[in-house]
């Protein structure tokens, strides 16, 4: 039996069959402050290629009612199997279906989710269908190709607010009656629905006007800077609409922070919801901001790129957020205005280690991957779909040009709006632009797996002339378990040639950009200039490569790496550092030293907060077990050093003080913490708000500081959605046996737990430096697991799968266990790939141990 999967060829054969026109969806959600189920009735208007044949629609339901194709009633008990509706019989031409369903309010973030908040006790409502989950509210053909229009009416609880794609109508007695939608797919439709606040503008230039709609809880509308938001979603208009040549293809455009939200945001045509810890309650640094101006970008672009035209099939996924994911980037760098012009620096140190690391495990694949089923685009959103995708994208900009590049991409708008592509479509329109052909570059960059690096080969002669430069490009072997074959790329690179000036700064004072292709290519360019202090490859980081500094460069940079005047060389210096240390290349004691020497002369907040979360990972996870302490307190003393040093009130500040707070150890650094929270102890400039008390409370319960009563008490200050979720990681945090069988029991052993504090309850069991505590729970990981991943949502399962793997426990031992699971459980591809995954990490961990070790 299917369950809920589908196949690619059964959605082929049903797109053959079928060309929907158009669905009219009416729902009851006047219960959804009690819960429970819905009334869910759906009439769908589509035609058929031949007659006599057969199909099914899609419908996750706990009961169906009535079932009744082209007028004649079938027996719902019989048609309704497996979560589909057989549809047998069709008629040549036009078919009407009618199905009444029951549907079920879920608290796991898939379908028509509900959640109430404590502050008000009111119940909140929003849709998430991405990928197969509009099933879950109305009957469906859950595929993307079968674009139709969607019309909803809605019956809601009087008071209540009801947004969907179409402009919000009046109400009428309590009923929401909005106008059909342009063809758009299923898995982008959307309903939110409560009483949500609200903050409502315009986007108007050259005649052109878009009603602007910004929505959250009214328990966070003190929090909501509207005007900020607007700021960057007019940017976007502006940028967008100038480069893709095509105005704005619906209606209006709202953004909706809803609570509970499994990812950063969805695309539903013309309604963007998004998660709505980006309205900040505290105080947060400039990178966060950065974030989620990326974030609104990211959506916007895909009302063109995935909205507009969409994929025929989940293969070409990639294609969606990828482009999404360059354009966040790219505008921001580019749009007059922008408030992050070196958007460019976050990618290459945030997406582009996302991508490396995705790309070294046992899981990597094609850009372009083989999806099969749902269940294999399920755990597709990965580092190599948007990240590496997007890195890809970055150089065919550079390969093709970007005034060729977007001049595809006006006419890719403009053949294929409202309809279904593949990639061939968006790399023939480049093409016909760009006069290149990009066959040869697809198939190596979009249909091969794998990761290249790249060395510099320099020889210089007595005076220290380059008398020869080349470029060793080499094509590791894939991972254990990976499919294909190391693949030697085309690559378009900048080299730049670092000097350091008078003042002691890194100058770039020469740039060669060049195609590297093969094994080895020479740089004649460089032959017969002085040797500069540093030559750093991939600079401008156009092209996706791990990259390696020659031994004098290495050198400067292991002294001056602070010293680079712009933030995009530091960026790749440090992650061509952190890339060296996953790979057993640099002892964890190194990379600390050098992180040290170099983080107190980074300006980029966001550069410093990665380095942040890579030393501590390092140290509890790379660092042989007999240096971990002490490299903790050497590192715990310096975060401590850099708080009381920051600018009074700096992002820095802020930032260092989160960094002391995850790993304060000893007592004094402890009784620190205690005194910043009661106020007997400040640090000029540091505002001890809501958000960072949680933290300070949360690591002093973890160290067996802090107890149940001053958690209660601490959420008794902060009795909101919020509140609820930071309580429950700092009660899971706790250094006991009932603690953990408590945070165990409520994730693992009972299913009542919403996906937010399910997600903050195994947050909160997992601390590094609980390793004997959490030792016992390998063996009943391994054996719930299975029964976990068959009986919960997607969603909630692969939380678990991933969250509670005993990756702490770096050890042979657990290597042997994993392997033994999945030799004897079998589980599906899906729970295997994600095991697999968290295996490859202890591997890696221990080959990191092993090479720290060495250096001591």
């Amino acid at each position: 039996m299917p369950g809920t999967n589908l196949t690619r060829e059964e959605a082929r054969q049903r797109a053959t069959l079928l060309t929907v026109d158009s669905y009219e969806i009416d729902l009851d959600l006047t219960g959804a402050q009690e819960g429970g189920t819905y009334r869910s009735v759906t009439t769908v208007r589509f035609d058929v290629a031949e007659g006599g044949g057969e199909s099914f629609i899609d419908l996750v339901a706990p009961t169906v009612h009535e079932v009744t194709l082209n007028g004649d009633a079938l027996d719902a008990a019989e048609v309704f199997q497996d979560s589909r509706i057989a549809l047998p019989g069709l008629l040549p031409g036009r078919n009407i279906l009618r199905v009444v369903a029951d549907c079920a309010y879920t608290n796991t973030g898939e379908g028509l989710h509900r959640f109430v908040d404590p502050v008000d006790d009111q119940a909140y409502l929003y849709t998430q269908f991405e990928v197969p989950d509009a099933r879950r509210v109305f009957a469906s053909f859950e595929q993307p190709d079968l674009k139709a229009t969607f019309q909803f009416t809605v019956k809601a609880p009087e008071g209540w607010t009801v947004i969907s794609n179409s402009p919000t109508p009046e109400p009428k007695d309590n009923v929401w009656e909005f106008e059909p939608t342009p063809r758009i797919s299923s898995y982008v439709t959307a309903l939110i629905v409560g009483p949500y606040h609200s903050v409502h503008s315009v986007y108007e230039k050259d005649g052109q006007s878009v009603p602007l709609g910004i929505y959250c809880r009214p328990s966070l509308a003190e929090h909501l800077d509207a005007d900020a938001i607007f700021e960057v979603t007019r940017q976007g208009f502006d940028w967008f609409q100038e480069k893709f040549d095509y105005a704005y293809p619906f209606k209006k455009y709202d953004q909706l922070f809803v609570p509970e939200f499994n990812a950063g945001a969805m695309e539903n045509a013309g309604a963007v919801t998004i998660r709505d810890q980006y309205v900040f309650r505290s105080k947060v640094t400039d990178a966060a901001y950065e974030v989620r101006a990326a974030t609104i970008l990211h959506e916007l672009a895909h009302m063109w790129f995935g909205d507009l035209v969409t994929m025929e099939w989940w293969n070409d996924l990639w294609l969606n957020e990828s482009f999404a994911t360059y354009a966040e980037a790219a505008c921001q760098a580019a749009a007059p205005g922008s408030k992050w012009p070196h958007s460019w620096t976050t990618f290459a140190n945030q997406m582009k280690t996302w991508a490396y690391r995705q790309d070294q495990l046992p899981s990597t694949h094609p850009i372009m991957a083989d999806i099969s089923d749902l269940d294999d685009v399920l755990v597709n959103f990965d580092g190599i779909t948007y990240a590496k995708g997007a890195s890809v994208l970055k150089q065919l900009v550079a390969y093709v040009g970007e005034e060729a590049f977007f001049k595809g991409v006006q006419a890719y708008f403009k053949r294929h709006a409202f309809g279904n592509t593949r990639l061939s479509d968006l790399l023939g329109a480049l093409e016909e632009t760009s006069g290149r052909d990009l066959k040869t570059w697809s198939k190596a960059w979009l249909e091969t797996a794998g990761i290249n690096v790249l060395r510099p080969e320099i020889e210089t002669d007595a005076d220290g002339v380059i008398t020869s430069f080349a470029i060793r490009q080499e094509a590791p072997a894939l991972p254990a378990g990976a499919k294909g074959e190391p693949t030697l790329r085309p690559h378009r690179i900048a080299i730049g040639a670092y000097d350091l000036d008078g003042a002691g700064k890194l100058v770039r004072g020469d740039r060669v950009e060049l195609d590297v292709d093969g094994e080895l290519t020479a740089v004649p360019q460089l032959v017969g200039k002085a040797r500069p202090a540093v030559l750093l490859l991939n600079d401008d980081d156009l092209s996706y490569a791990k990259v390696r500094l020659d031994e004098q460069s290495l050198a400067v940079v292991t002294e001056h790496l602070g010293d680079f005047t712009e933030s995009l060389p530091r960026a790749l210096c440090w992650a061509s550092a952190w890339d060296m240390t996953r790979d057993a290349e640099l002892a964890t004691r190194d990379y600390l030293a050098l992180v040290l020497s170099g983080i107190g002369k980074e300006s980029d907040i966001g550069v410093v907060q990665s380095l942040h979360r890579q030393v501590k990972l390092a140290i509890d996870q790379y660092a042989a077990p007999t240096a971990r302490e002490a490299l903790l307190t050497r590192w715990t003393e310096a975060t401590l050093a850099h708080l009381r040093a920051a600018e009074a009130g700096s992002d820095h500040q802020l930032a260092w003080a989160r960094a002391f707070a995850a790993t304060a150890r000893t007592p004094e650094q402890l009784d620190l913490l205690d005194a910043l929270l009661d106020g007997t102890q400040t640090i000029e400039g540091l505002a001890v708000d809501t958000e960072l008390r949680w933290a300070f409370v949360q690591r002093l319960a973890a160290v067996g500081r802090f107890g149940g009563s001053e958690i209660a008490a601490e959420y008794e200050r902060d009795k909101t959605a919020a509140g609820e979720r930071h309580a429950a990681t700092a009660r899971a945090a706790r250094p006991t046996e009932a603690a953990k069988a408590e945070a165990w029991e409520s994730v693992v052993e009972s299913d009542k737990l919403p996906n937010a504090v399910q997600e903050a309850v195994i947050a909160g069991f997992v601390q590094t430096d609980q390793r004997e505590l959490l030792a016992a729970y390998t063996e009943r990981y391994f054996e719930a697991l299975k029964d976990v991943w068959a009986s919960r949502s997607h969603e909630m399962a692969q939380q678990i799968a991933v969250g509670l793997y005993p990756a702490v426990q770096v050890s042979q031992d657990t290597l042997d266990r994993t392997d033994a699971w999945l030799a004897s459980a079998e589980p599906n591809a899906a729970l295997r790939r994600l095991v697999s995954e968290s295996r490859s990490g202890i591997e890696r961990a221990l080959r990191a141990q092993a090479a720290d070790a060495a250096a001591e």
